[in-house]
């Protein structure tokens, strides 16, 4: 079992993966010529890495490991799109449009069961990267494809833990709402979260043992979880002081995230995904509490017969999910505005210092504030604009 375990924690085994899908590094492989910049344009910056260590408050200081970015060859297009596609399946862009398109379009319910599953299973991720602190595969002779993420530790893998949970969530929460054959929803929710799970092979982000890691930890969630889903849909309903708590309980836990070595990002990515949830929750709480909407029934039927995709319905939820976005975004920038402002005046920190935003002290409460307000205006004030623009 150790010597298996050390082998799927093997840098080569990530390196021959990618080399037998066509992509190599520069200096290995062909004529500099046809090389391909690293991710983000970021090919020249031969000693771009790990970012400079930092201390609770984001005071920098030296001693963090150094990652090596270097140019690479792509000889196999078709795995280099699919690949890297399938990463952003996992990353901030998916969960910032698809989560609110089912929200606004498909099962409100549903969408806020995939949100809590999502923060469940992200927050333990992250935690357990900076308990853990084991290193991301190094460069050579991995050829690391994203440059952001190599601030961060690699176990687990938090791309296959939320693609993992959002596939088999959405499988599980709509067999018994939806009629559809459920080998069907099954092989679509393989497919995905092995597309997930094998791009981070691709783009060199995380070892075969962080994925696995990952896989398996959201299984156990997910069947630890899964007798309590009932309760999800009875959450806006809840007593007064649910509000108090969602909003108490993420916050501290964001406040006692555990100290890293030196700055990454984790924290503030922890802090986003807890006060999004905590945002969704309160919005939900706030349409039952204000009867903004009708409540469900106890047993939701079942739909039998999924209407067709028409020209009128793809029109209608493109713009709806348009509208929603915009007034998402006016809302984050003017509350994170704010918050900074009140932050940086309340600490006598100099305006549009950007470094100062890494401190703990103003890093987790001008992040919390802000997703918090977007999560409450996905929630409530989108489907209030909705309705006022006749979008229903």
């Amino acid at each position: 079992m150790a010597e298996l375990l050390r082998s799927l924690q093997d840098y080569q085994l990530v390196a021959r993966f990618q080399r037998r899908c066509g992509l190599f590094p520069a200096l290995e492989e062909g004529p500099r010529e046809n090389s391909v910049g690293s991710a983000e344009g970021a090919a020249r910056d031969l000693g771009a890495g790990h970012l400079p260590a930092a201390n609770g408050n984001g005071q920098r200081r030296a001693g963090a490991p150094q990652a090596y970015i270097q140019k690479y060859i792509v000889k196999n297009y078709f795995y280099y799109y699919l690949f890297r596609f399938s990463a952003a399946l996992g990353q901030e862009v998916f969960y910032i449009t698809f989560l609110p398109f089912t929200q606004w379009n498909i099962d409100p319910y549903l969408s806020r069961k995939l949100i809590i599953i999502w923060v469940l299973v992200m927050y333990i991720g992250q935690v357990a990267k900076d308990i853990l602190k084991w290193p991301r595969p190094s460069s050579p002779p991995v050829v690391i494809l994203e440059k952001r993420m190599i601030a961060e530790y690699g176990m687990p893998s938090t791309h296959a833990m939320a693609a993992t949970a959002i596939s088999f969530t959405l499988l599980i929460s709509t067999k018994d709402r939806y009629e559809y054959p459920f080998i069907l929803g099954l092989m679509v929710a393989v497919v995905f979260s092995t597309l997930v799970c094998l791009s981070r092979l691709y783009t060199g982000m995380h070892t075969a043992l962080d994925v696995l890691g990952g896989v398996l930890i959201t299984a156990l969630l997910i069947a630890l979880t899964y007798p309590a889903w009932t309760l999800i849909d009875s959450l806006d309903s809840a007593s007064p002081l649910l509000p108090v708590c969602v909003i108490v309980v993420p916050f501290f836990l964001c406040y006692l995230y555990p100290v890293s070595d030196y700055y990454s990002p984790t924290r503030a990515d922890t802090t986003t995904v807890l006060a999004a949830g905590a945002g969704v929750t309160i919005g939900f709480w706030i349409n039952h509490f204000f009867q903004l909407v009708s409540k469900p029934t106890e047993s939701l039927p079942v739909i039998r017969n999924i209407p067709p995709l028409t020209t009128d319905m793809l029109v209608l939820g493109l713009t709806k999910f348009a509208v929603g976005i915009v007034l998402i975004l006016l809302v984050r920038q003017f509350v994170q505005n704010l918050s900074l402002q009140v932050l940086y005046s309340w600490f006598r920190v100099v305006i549009r210092n950007k470094e100062a935003r890494r401190r703990l002290e103003i890093e987790v409460p001008y992040k919390f504030v802000t997703y918090t307000s977007v999560g409450i205006c996905a929630a409530t004030f989108v489907p209030m604009l909705h309705r006022f623009l006749g979008l229903l």
